[in-house]
């Protein structure tokens, strides 16, 4: 499933409209600890979190994610946005909590990570 599909399924928009929705989801993960998000990413992850900091960025460009997607309509800051873009991640907000964005990717075939 393309991040543009994911988007879609979890009725949400784009807080990164000039990153390229087309990368590969080949897992899905639900994680606000960064330091455990640091040992279990993988490329091409679609992340789960309420976390909106630069540390997010890094750490999702870091293991070439897919995307992040931000639950129940959270807003990412904007220098946190702009570091996304510069990095080609895309960065999504839903209204949806973490918790139905998960349950709509198992239930589209999204594995969990590993």
């Amino acid at each position: 499933m393309k991040v543009s599909e994911l988007k879609d399924m979890i009725e949400a928009r784009s807080l990164t409209p000039d990153v390229a929705e087309d990368k590969e989801v080949t897992c899905g993960y639900a994680c606000d600890l960064l330091s455990w998000v640091m040992a279990h990413g993988e490329e091409g992850m679609a992340w789960v979190t309420v976390q909106t900091h630069l540390n997010v960025v890094a750490v999702a460009a870091l293991a070439e994610m897919a995307c992040v997607i931000l639950p129940e309509d959270v807003v990412m800051e904007e220098d946190s946005l702009t570091k996304a873009a510069s990095e080609g991640l895309c960065v999504l907000t839903s209204r949806l909590t973490a918790f139905e964005i998960c349950g709509r990717m198992a239930g589209a075939g999204v594995p969990a990570h590993g």
